[in-house]
């Protein structure tokens, strides 16, 4: 990890957009006065140093990766959305509303902590000082840094590598908490965010149903390991007309009221009960602080993670998630970060022959200058000026411009659509 950072300039305009935006908590009017000037700010600052960026070829080669990247993520978020109403669905209302939620010793923790603890910093624990579209606005001004030469280029190789490392880490939180349902610890969950059968799905009415409170039954169905309670002919689910897609009809449960389109209900989700183990919001966070620290460093990667700890306990707090949720994610996601250095790594060298023809230049160069050898120093610098005018050729200047104006655009696009769409979280 890079200790302490090569500037205080990032880690300063991060701070200071997390007390900004922790403004409309405490004064609205501020608030609303002072986001869009530091925005503004924050994007004039980068539109400015664009034309001196020195490294487009090597965002022009992570071009690819970076949108293969996105496509894998945006294929993740989708089987993970699936997954998450498929979980709740299943078992139908009934079952959300009336099974316990788990016990849960850090939950105890943290209730005890409140009768120790002075008010104020009880007060600190329980404020909502950072949320996940905080850490997802943190790794867009690291990304966006390059142009600063805060971080390592190129920035959409670490974008890559972000969202590779979240899509492995969405599709295996999918399938985890998709092989056992855990009852969620704000029972009423269910019930306000999804119109789903009050009854459970034809499986559940056969398989779980007959076998879960009776310990005879349960006793039995382990040794005989077959369903043998007849439940004669189970209740059936509302049928729509899906056309291709109907074959998710019995993953989804349509209600009636829904809409005629499964995407339509999917959009309808904001967000599951049952997806817990592990938590979604702190793989981000995780990810994100991961990045931070192996791209930049400094005193600001430890309140990254000093925030990340925060956001840990307010979800055990306000019961979003159980401990181990938050726990699982945690470790998941470094290991995750480690094994995914090939895409892009802050020690890395650079697989691009110019600049290594450039950095076994650079020593002969300075020992030249020490000789007081002009002729060699000469030699050596047409060897720069060649090796430059090959890296423009391999590009082309207009094709250079327009993929450095796109990239610039998507790039905004992205976060003001980041900004605005995961704003509740």
């Amino acid at each position: 990890m890079p200790w302490p950072a090569k500037n205080a300039g990032l880690g300063i305009a991060a701070m200071s957009y997390i007390a900004v935006d922790y403004l409309r908590h405490l004064s609205p009017t501020w608030h609303s006065r002072l986001q869009p000037v530091l925005w503004s700010l924050l994007a004039l600052a980068a539109v400015v140093r664009v034309p001196s960026y020195r490294h487009w070829s090597a965002e022009f080669r992570s071009a690819i990766p970076f949108v293969a990247s996105m496509l894998f993520m945006l294929s993740a978020l989708l089987f993970e959305a699936l997954s998450v109403r498929s979980v709740t669905a299943v078992l139908g209302l009934d079952w959300h509303r009336n099974t316990p939620p788990l016990p849960d010793t850090g939950q105890w923790f943290l209730l005890a902590l409140n009768e120790k603890l002075p008010s104020p910093i009880v007060e600190i624990l329980r404020a909502r000082i950072i949320g996940l579209h905080h850490f997802l606005m943190l790794f867009m001004m690291l990304a966006f840094s390059v142009l600063f030469d805060s971080v390592k280029a190129p920035g959409l190789g670490l974008g890559a590598r972000y969202m590779f490392t979240m899509a492995v880490g969405r599709l295996l939180r999918a399938i985890t908490f998709a092989s056992t349902i855990l009852p969620s610890a704000r029972p009423w969950c269910a019930g306000s965010r999804f119109r789903v059968p009050a009854y459970p799905h034809p499986w559940a009415q056969k398989y779980y149903v007959p076998y879960a409170k009776d310990h005879d039954a349960i006793s039995r169905v382990i040794n005989l390991d077959t369903a043998y309670v007849d439940i004669g002919k189970p209740v059936s689910d509302y049928q729509p007309d899906w056309g291709s897609m109907s074959f998710l009809i019995d993953f989804l449960r349509p209600t009636v009221s829904e809409g005629p389109t499964w995407y339509s209900l999917l959009k309808k989700a904001g967000g599951g009960c049952n997806d817990l183990l592990y938590s979604g919001h702190m793989l981000v966070a995780v990810l994100t602080a991961m990045a931070w620290t192996e791209a930049y460093g400094g005193f600001s990667s430890a309140l990254v993670w000093l925030l990340l700890m925060h956001s840990a306990q307010r979800e055990i707090r306000e019961r979003h998630h159980y401990t181990v949720d938050c726990i699982v994610a945690i470790y998941v996601g470094i290991l995750l970060w480690k094994m995914t250095g090939f895409i892009w790594s802050h020690e890395a060298k650079s697989s691009n022959r110019s600049l290594t023809k450039l950095e076994t230049i650079q020593s002969r160069l300075v020992q030249a200058s020490k000789d007081s050898d002009i002729d060699k120093v000469r030699e050596l610098l047409k060897e720069i000026e060649l090796i430059s005018e090959e890296s423009k050729d391999l590009t082309g200047i207009k094709h250079a411009r327009l993929f450095r104006s796109a990239t610039i655009f998507f790039a905004l696009t992205i976060v003001v659509l980041a900004f605005t769409l995961t704003s509740d979280g």
